[in-house]
């Protein structure tokens, strides 16, 4: 299960890119955040230092 950025709560201080083993994590159009769900392999890497707990395993 891949995880998925909300771009509500999502600040934009791309602190999870470089953390992401995979590179499944690039930025938007808007400025913030997006997983690739191809790269993610759930690891939760992301979610642990997202300060905006922004980040979460994708509900499906």
């Amino acid at each position: 299960m891949a995880y998925k950025i909300d771009p509500n709560k999502c600040i934009g201080c791309h602190s999870c890119m470089g953390m992401c083993p995979m590179q499944a994590i690039s930025v938007g159009a808007d400025g913030k955040c997006v997983i690739d769900p191809t790269k993610c392999v759930s690891c939760g890497t992301c979610a642990s230092i997202c300060p905006a707990a922004a980040i979460a395993p994708e509900q499906k």
